[in-house]
C-alpha cells in the first residue's frame, strides 16, 4: 500500500485533480455559473385587459433580492457605481427590491447583467414572444413593479418611417399608452434615430420616456444612470414613490436637475433642462445618485397634471379639416397648427396637481422653446395653478447646436411651454404644453392696415421643393393660395396659383372640407383640388 507521501501516489492524485478540474472547466463553459438575479417568467395567461387596448400583469410575482450578489459589479464601477456602493455603505438604499429591467430589442442594445447583478430582468413565455410582444415600443402591458426598459429600434420600412417615440406620438392611442406607462413606474428609453439631426421632426416634447440621441447603443448611458438612481433611493422614500406611482415622474425630475447644463434651479426653468431628445455624455449620474439619495418621503414632488379649459385650437381646420389637437393628457397637451388665423389662444389648468403629502404648491409656466415676442403666458391666480396662452405663428428656426461629435445646424417648428410645481422642498417633472407648425408650408404674413397681421399667402408645395414632411400628420398640394382683402381688411377671397403658373380665383371659405388626400404615395400624400 502506497503512502501518502509516495511521489507515485502524488503523481496520481495531481492527474486526478487534472481530469477533476478539466472536467469542472468544460461544465462550467457548457453550464456557466449565474452571477446574476434569477429572470422573472411573464406568461400570458397572467394578462388582464386594461384601458387603451393595454394588459394588466396581475399575477407577475418578482422574487427577493439576492443579497449574496454584489449591488454593484466591477464593470459596473466604470459607469459611476463606485458612488452607489458608497451610498450603501454610508445610509440604507433600495438596492433593486420591486424593480425590473424590459429589454424589448432582443438583445440588441440590452443592459449588461454584470453591471447590476441584483437587478431582475424581465423575459417573455413563448405565447407573448410568438406575438412579439417584447418587441418594440412599450405600452401594452402594465406590471406591477417598477419597471425601466428600452428598444434600441425603429420604423426602418414603409412610407412612415420614425423613431419609436414619433411613433408613440402619432399613433391612435400611443399617448394614452405612453402616459399610462408613465403613471405606473415604467419609463424606457428609445433612440432618437434621424429623427433629431438637422431637423427636429418630433410634433411634440413631452416627459412620459427619455429619448437618446443617435441610435443604436445610444440608450446605454440611460440604462445605466437610471439603474442607479432607482437603487440609491432610501428604502422608504422608494416605497412613497412607488405607492404613489410617482417613481418615473421623480426620476425625470432627477435626470433633468442633474443634466450637465443645469448649474441652478434657474436654469432648470429653461430649455437646457428639457430637450426632446438628451445627449448620454451629458448625463450625470453621481448627481442623480446624490439627489435621489437626499429626497425624503414627506417631501417628495408631485406630478404636474394638465387640463384644457378654452381650446382656440380646432378639430377641423385648413383645406383638409383635420383636427389641430395632436393629444390631450395629463403630462402633456400638443397641438398642430393648420389654421390661417395669425395667433391662437388656449386656457390651460394645472389645477388638478396634488402634492402627495398635502403641502401647499405653486405653479412655474416656462416658455422653453419659441420666440419670446410670439408667445404670451399669463397666469390666472396667484398660485400660477391656471394659465392663458396665446401663441403667434412661427416660421422655421434654425439653431447651432453642439454634441459629442461636433457642431452641427438643426430646424426648430415647435413651440414649448413646461409647466412646473413646487412644493416648497423640490420642483417636480415638467408637464408640456406644445405647439407644432407645419415646416413643410412656406407661409407669409403681414401687417394688416389695422395694425393687426394677416395671411398674405401659402405655399402647399412640398413635393414640387422636395422638403421633408410627415405623412401621417400632412399633405402636399401643387400650388399656392394668395389671400386677398377688401379695403376693411375682410379677407374676400383667394387667388390659387398651380405649380403650371395658371390662376383661379377662390371664395374666401375656399372649398374647406370637400378636398380628398390622395395617398397612392403613402410616403407623400397630397391633397386632391375639387
Amino acid at each position: 500500500m502506497r503512502s501518502a507521501l509516495d511521489p507515485r501516489a502524488r503523481l496520481g492524485q495531481d492527474r486526478f485533480m487534472h481530469i477533476r478540474t478539466g472536467l469542472l472547466c468544460l461544465l462550467l463553459c457548457l453550464f456557466p455559473l449565474r452571477v446574476a438575479a434569477e429572470d422573472v417568467l411573464l406568461r400570458s395567461s397572467s394578462l388582464l385587459p386594461a384601458a387603451y387596448d393595454s394588459y394588466l400583469a396581475l399575477n407577475l410575482k418578482l422574487p427577493p433580492q439576492n443579497r449574496t450578489l454584489p449591488l454593484v459589479g466591477d464593470r459596473g464601477l466604470r459607469s459611476g457605481g463606485q458612488v452607489l456602493r458608497h451610498l450603501a455603505g454610508q445610509q440604507a438604499v433600495n438596492g433593486f427590491d420591486g424593480v425590473i429591467y424590459d429589454n424589448r430589442d432582443h438583445g440588441h442594445s440590452s443592459l449588461p447583467e454584470e453591471l447590476f447583478p441584483r437587478l431582475d430582468r424581465l423575459v417573455y413565455d413563448k405565447t407573448l414572444r410568438k406575438a412579439r410582444a417584447d418587441y418594440g415600443l412599450a405600452g401594452k402591458i402594465l406590471l406591477p413593479a417598477v419597471v425601466f426598459g428600452n428598444s434600441s429600434t425603429s420604423v426602418t420600412t414603409g412610407p412612415a418611417k420614425r423613431s419609436l417615440p414619433r411613433l408613440a406620438m402619432t399613433s391612435p392611442g400611443g399617448p394614452e399608452r405612453s402616459a399610462q406607462l408613465y403613471e405606473n413606474n415604467h419609463l424606457y428609453v428609445y433612440p432618437e434615430h434621424r429623427d433629431h439631426d438637422e431637423t427636429d421632426r418630433f410634433p411634440a416634447n413631452w416627459p412620459y420616456m427619455l429619448i437618446s440621441q443617435g441610435s443604436s447603443g445610444s440608450d446605454q448611458p440611460f440604462l445605466a444612470a437610471l439603474a442607479m438612481t432607482l437603487a440609491a433611493f432610501p428604502p422608504d422614500t422608494f416605497a412613497a414613490l412607488r405607492d404613489n406611482r410617482l417613481i418615473a415622474p421623480t426620476l425625470q425630475m432627477i435626470l433633468r436637475r442633474g443634466y450637465a447644463p443645469v448649474r441652478s434651479r434657474a436654469a432648470y426653468f429653461t430649455a437646457l433642462a428639457h430637450p426632446v431628445v438628451f445627449e448620454g455624455d451629458a448625463l450625470r449620474p453621481g448627481r442623480m445618485m446624490g439627489e435621489a439619495a437626499a429626497i425624503r418621503p414627506d417631501a417628495i414632488p408631485p406630478m404636474v397634471r394638465l387640463r384644457v379649459e378654452q381650446d382656440g385650437f380646432g378639430e377641423a381646420e385648413g383645406l383638409a379639416r383635420l383636427s389641430e389637437r395632436l393629444f390631450d393628457t395629463d403630462g402633456a397637451i400638443a397641438r398642430i397648427w393648420r389654421n390661417f388665423d395669425w395667433s391662437r389662444e388656449i386656457t390651460v389648468s394645472a389645477a388638478a396637481t396634488r402634492d402627495p403629502n398635502g403641502r401647499a404648491l405653486t405653479f412655474t409656466w416656462a416658455l422653453l422653446q419659441g420666440d419670446p415676442a410670439r408667445v404670451r403666458i399669463e397666469p390666472l391666480d396667484p398660485e400660477g395653478s391656471r394659465a392663458r396662452i396665446r401663441v403667434a405663428w412661427h416660421d422655421p428656426k434654425t439653431v447651432l447646436t453642439r454634441d459629442r461629435t461636433g457642431y452641427h445646424n438643426r430646424s426648430l417648428s415647435r413651440v414649448e411651454i413646461g409647466v412646473f410645481a413646487s412644493n416648497g422642498v423640490h420642483d417636480s417633472a415638467p408637464a408640456f404644453v406644445t405647439v407644432f407648425f407645419p415646416d413643410h408650408q412656406k407661409r407669409v404674413y403681414a401687417t394688416s392696415g389695422a395694425g393687426g397681421m394677416r395671411l398674405v399667402s401659402v405655399d402647399y408645395d412640398a413635393i414640387g421643393r422636395d422638403a421633408y414632411y410627415d405623412p401621417v400628420l400632412f399633405w402636399s398640394a401643387p400650388w399656392t393660395d394668395r389671400a386677398e382683402y377688401d379695403g376693411a381688411g375682410a379677407r374676400t377671397g383667394w387667388t390659387r396659383i398651380g405649380h403650371d403658373g395658371n390662376t383661379r380665383t377662390l371664395p374666401p371659405e375656399i372649398g374647406e372640407g370637400v378636398y380628398q388626400i390622395e395617398r397612392l404615395q403613402p410616403e407623400r400624400p397630397y391633397l386632391i383640388m375639387p
